[in-house]
């Protein structure tokens, strides 16, 4: 019994904090308990129902997610909202506040992929592609481009344009007149473009089909260098 009190102080709002002046102390109470970051991160691509969550955090008990959630509420990071008829379902959404945190994502993203023992073959979610695309893009790459296409995955359409050595990317509707067309999931996305498998390949596995110009994917994808690795630890 005493474990089992000691597990709802830690997860629930009775939860113990740093106490602590600085900032990023008082952030690491906001938003520090486990999957907290996860759950904005897949809000990122905006409102959804908490069966979306939890099919999209599939590790994550709706025990833990409720509690997550509630604690982001009550901090002012995520509020709830009934979408109008017919849908009519409750949503999370991140607050303005909330959606300001994207550049945590960024900054956290670029320098925890420079680690030595990050593994890209992990699962990857449609929110993560969103954000690392947005993180990784490299102006000067892609400052002969021009282009628009549109991703889409099964969790969400993505629309961006390349145009001005910049890159526009957000959750919309993929019109027909797009450049280029990523057709699969998450993972055979970030496979071509970070890991440089071949099209064909993710093709024949049934990750990815490309429409489009060959020539013009691959420059997309140049687009997207990794930074260089963080020097290893020494074994043993």
């Amino acid at each position: 019994m005493k474990s089992e009190k000691i597990t709802e102080q830690t997860e629930g709002p009775a939860r113990r904090r740093y106490e602590d002046a600085c900032a990023a102390a008082h952030a690491m109470d906001l938003v520090g308990e486990r999957w907290a970051l996860f759950v904005m991160r897949e809000l990122m691509l905006g409102p959804l129902r908490f069966t979306d969550l939890r099919a999209r955090l599939p590790g994550l008990s709706a025990n833990v997610l409720t509690q997550r959630l509630e604690g982001l509420e009550a901090a002012g990071i995520v509020r709830r909202r009934r979408l109008p008829p017919p849908a009519a379902a409750q949503v999370y959404e991140l607050t303005a506040w909330g959606l300001e945190a994207e550049p945590i994502f960024v900054a956290l993203g670029r320098w925890a992929a420079r680690s030595p023992a990050h593994d890209p073959t992990l699962p990857f979610s449609a929110a993560s592609l969103l954000l690392s695309l947005r993180t990784m893009f490299d102006p000067e790459r892609g400052a002969g481009l021009d282009l628009a296409l549109g991703i889409r995955l099964p969790e969400a359409g993505l629309v961006g344009q390349v145009s001005g050595a910049r890159l526009s990317i957000a959750p919309g509707e993929i019109p027909d007149t797009v450049d280029l067309a990523f057709n699969g999931n998450a993972r055979g996305v970030a496979a071509f473009i970070y890991g440089g498998v071949p099209a064909e390949v993710l093709a024949g596995d049934g990750l990815l089909r490309i429409e489009g110009d060959p020539a013009l994917a691959a420059a997309f994808a140049a687009c997207f260098p990794l930074p260089d690795k963080a020097e290893a630890p020494p074994a043993g």
